[in-house]
């Protein structure tokens, strides 16, 4: 107990009314305050960083998304486009075997007919012939019976010559006259499918060409979103390399100013301890000299009492 009382005098005395148990609580009170509050801060930054990285990280899978949906679409047109171009193509397939079709039945039924018109012809013919062969032989065998019927025989032959004459031309005439209606026609089918086709083709490039001009612009629109894209996360990371390399000069000049002020605590107690040894050896140099004296002086007064004694 005395040991304790008279080491807690000399810490009074040495250090003054704050003890060094209180300064290093203190100390680390404060240290404890410092270092939170930069945990705090970096706390906050990293959370930060976490936020902008999940910002990120949303952004890239709703773009993902949306480039998704348009290119599911895209195919979804591009599929639709091709089943039209194949119907449009069966159909211009069938067409072209209707028309072959009619074109062959029409071709069928003027050979038919041409057919017919040869049979009835030659059958004129042969009962023209036999009829002829008829008078001839009528004529041979009733030469003397009926001389005076030959001018009427005569006159008939000619009048059935003639009359066949005509009907054969007029049967040419109409012949000719169906032939170029017909060809006519098909003239007029060939140019109007020839305009159709033309037209088709026509419209057919012009949409080729427009979806070349929007295959570019689709392409300059993603490179133009792409070099945006990148140009934004390289100024966000330089933003956050620069707060982080601030931050870190900020906690390095930090460290730098608590060493220095905890080792200008240590000189300043070093020094006060320094000037309370020195005190302490003149006062015992002082309380040593008064001690002497003292004991001089009583040894004065011890002897002059001797010798009075």
């Amino acid at each position: 107990y005395l040991a304790r009382k008279f080491f807690c005098l000399w810490a009074k005395k040495t250090f003054g009314q704050v003890l060094p148990s209180k300064a290093r609580c203190f100390y680390d009170q404060k240290i404890l305050g410092k270092t939170s509050g930069e945990w705090k801060e970096q706390w906050t930054v990293c959370r930060e960083r976490k936020l902008s990285l999940r910002a990120d990280n949303h952004y890239r899978h709703l773009l993902l998304k949306l480039i998704f949906k348009a290119w599911r679409a895209y195919i979804c047109q591009q599929e639709g486009k091709r089943s039209k171009y194949y119907i449009a193509e069966s159909h211009a397939k069938k067409q072209t075997m209707l028309r072959t079709w009619y074109h062959w039945l029409v071709y069928v039924g003027v050979q038919r007919r041409k057919h017919g018109m040869q049979s009835v012809a030659l059958a004129f013919r042969e009962r023209s012939s036999l009829c002829i062969s008829w008078a001839v032989w009528r004529r041979q065998q009733h030469y003397q019976k009926c001389s005076g019927h030959k001018m009427n025989i005569l006159a008939l032959q000619h009048w059935a010559q003639s009359l066949q004459f005509r009907a054969w031309l007029q049967w040419q005439e109409l012949y000719l006259y169906t032939q170029n209606e017909k060809l006519k026609d098909i003239r007029a089918v060939t140019h109007h499918q020839h305009w159709e086709l033309r037209r088709c083709m026509g419209a057919w490039l012009g949409y080729l060409n427009l979806k070349k001009v929007k295959k570019s612009q689709n392409e300059l629109a993603q490179e133009f979103h792409q070099s945006r894209t990148v140009q934004r996360c390289f100024s966000n990371w330089q933003q956050s390399w620069e707060c982080r390399r601030r931050m870190h000069a900020h906690q390095r000049d930090l460290e730098k100013q608590a060493a220095r002020i905890a080792l200008w605590r240590v000189f300043a107690h070093w020094k006060h301890y320094v000037v309370l040894c020195v005190e302490e050896a003149q006062q015992c140099e002082l309380a040593e000299k008064h001690y002497k004296c003292r004991l001089l002086v009583l040894q004065k007064f011890w002897n002059r009492w001797k010798s009075r004694l």
